[in-house]
C-alpha cells in the first residue's frame, strides 16, 4: 500500500510518497501524478518516506520522466534513500532527474 499527499506551495506541486512503489503499487503512483502534469508547470516528488523500490518503481519514474519532458514540467526527485539512489545511479536514472536532498532545497532549486 502506498499513500501520495499532495500540496502546493505557491506554484510547485509537492507530491509526498509513503511506502514501497513496486509492481503493486506503481501503476497508482503513475495514474495519480501524471493528471497533475501541467505545461511548465513545477514538481517535486518527496521520496523520503519511500523505503523500497522495485523495478516497477523505476519504469514507473522513467514514464513521468519522459512525460514530464513532452508537458515541460520541471520534476525534482527529494529525499532519496541511499539505497535507491544506488539503484539509479547504477541503472543511469540518476542522470535523468534532478535530485535534492530536502524540499525546502528543492524548492530553491527550482525557483
Amino acid at each position: 500500500m502506498i499513500e501520495l499527499n499532495i500540496k502546493t506551495f505557491e506554484i510547485v506541486t509537492v507530491v509526498e510518497l509513503t511506502g514501497d512503489v513496486d509492481a503493486n503499487t506503481a501503476p497508482e503512483v503513475k495514474d495519480k501524478i501524471l493528471p497533475l502534469f501541467e505545461p511548465e508547470s513545477k514538481m517535486i516528488l518527496d521520496m523520503t518516506k519511500v523505503p523500497y523500490m522495485s523495478s516497477a518503481g523505476l519504469r514507473m519514474l522513467l514514464i513521468l520522466y519522459r512525460q514530464a519532458s513532452i508537458h515541460q514540467v520541471k520534476l525534482l526527485l527529494v529525499g532519496l534513500s541511499e539505497e535507491i539512489a544506488d539503484v539509479m545511479e547504477i541503472t543511469g536514472f540518476l542522470n535523468l532527474f534532478t535530485t535534492s536532498p530536502t524540499i525546502e532545497t528543492g524548492l530553491t532549486a527550482l525557483y
